[in-house]
């Protein structure tokens, strides 16, 4: 299964959709870098609200996939948990160190939005 991966602008949009498997969550994360790379995106919105379950490897895979986000020059922000996943993410023990976080799509490009107007602020000496 590919996770759809739409363009707004400078932003990139990406909701999981349904359950991945580990294949397909790699999969998602080379998508992702190579079209941030292409587009020259500022930055991505990760929607996972259609998600009910999220195990430790995919926690690991939204952290890196933020993480690769911020080496190739952008920002990230994941939204959409449910309450059990981050209920059980945090009984796992695995929490997105260093992950923008919103509650759901609409507060997540608010936040992206943000967070690029500080960087262009910063970028600007203001």
């Amino acid at each position: 299964m590919r996770v759809p991966i739409l363009r707004l602008g400078d932003i990139l949009l990406a909701s999981i959709q349904e359950d991945l498997t580990d294949h397909d969550a790699i999969q998602f994360q080379s998508d992702l870098a190579n079209t941030m790379s292409r587009t020259d995106a500022n930055g991505v919105v990760i929607d996972i609200s259609a998600l009910d379950v999220v195990d430790s490897f995919l926690a690991r895979i939204l952290n890196d996939t933020a993480s690769i986000v911020l080496l190739l020059g952008g920002e990230a922000v994941i939204c959409g948990m449910q309450p059990a996943v981050a209920v059980t993410l945090i009984e796992m023990g695995r929490e997105l160190l260093g992950v923008q976080t919103a509650l759901n799509l609409q507060q997540g490009m608010e936040k992206l939005k943000d967070l690029l107007a500080a960087r262009e602020e910063a970028l600007n000496g203001e």
